[in-house]
């Protein structure tokens, strides 16, 4: 079960498509939670969750005091279940249509169109098994996507090590959950 932690929709219960995605563990998303906590910058955040899956990540920043999430999967039936998800989460916080926003396109092609829109927490949790040369172009697109100061939270196997960041982003730290390793990148 999946389930939106803390916030004003702390609880709730999110649909998790049968196949093609790996959730993020409630374990994990605690220990993001709070240190996105600790660093002040999830009120009034704008956030991009890339290969969103159930919108866990995305919906528990809006649950907490994000202003607005732009979930992006680029598989339909993830999509539908992203959009029943971001209704449960809006109708429970009475927020406006616009706080929520579900793009159904691959990563690539949503990051490689123009937007004047600017990110303030960036989650990536792509599948495990795509490669590194493909999460570094995703990461080399999102740089003129990013706000001054944004926060960027990869998410990948502990199994593949530190990941090739593009020139304009640096890590700042990595940790290990068992399979899983969360790495924070900062622009510079």
């Amino acid at each position: 079960m999946t389930r939106i932690i803390a916030g004003f929709a702390g609880s709730r219960e999110l649909k998790v498509p049968k196949s093609g995605t790996r959730p993020t563990s409630d374990r994990v998303r605690e220990a993001i939670f709070s240190a996105l906590e600790a660093r002040d910058v999830i009120e009034g955040a704008r956030v991009l969750d890339l290969f969103a899956g159930s919108g866990a990540l995305a919906l528990e920043a809006l649950s907490r005091g994000a202003v607005s999430v732009t979930m992006v999967e680029k598989n339909p039936q993830a999509g539908a279940l992203l959009r029943t998800n971001a209704d449960l989460i809006r109708n429970a916080g009475k927020l406006d249509a616009l706080a929520t926003r579900v793009v159904i396109a691959s990563v690539a092609s949503y990051l490689g169109n123009p937007s004047s829109e600017l990110f303030d927490i960036v989650f990536i949790d792509p599948p495990y098994e795509l490669s590194e040369e493909e999460v570094t172009h995703a990461l080399e697109l999102l740089i003129p996507h990013l706000a001054e100061d944004a926060e960027v939270v990869l998410e990948r196997s502990t199994r593949t090590g530190r990941p090739s960041l593009p020139a304009g982003l640096e890590l700042d730290k990595s940790k290990a959950y068992g399979e899983t390793t969360i790495h924070w990148i900062s622009a510079v």
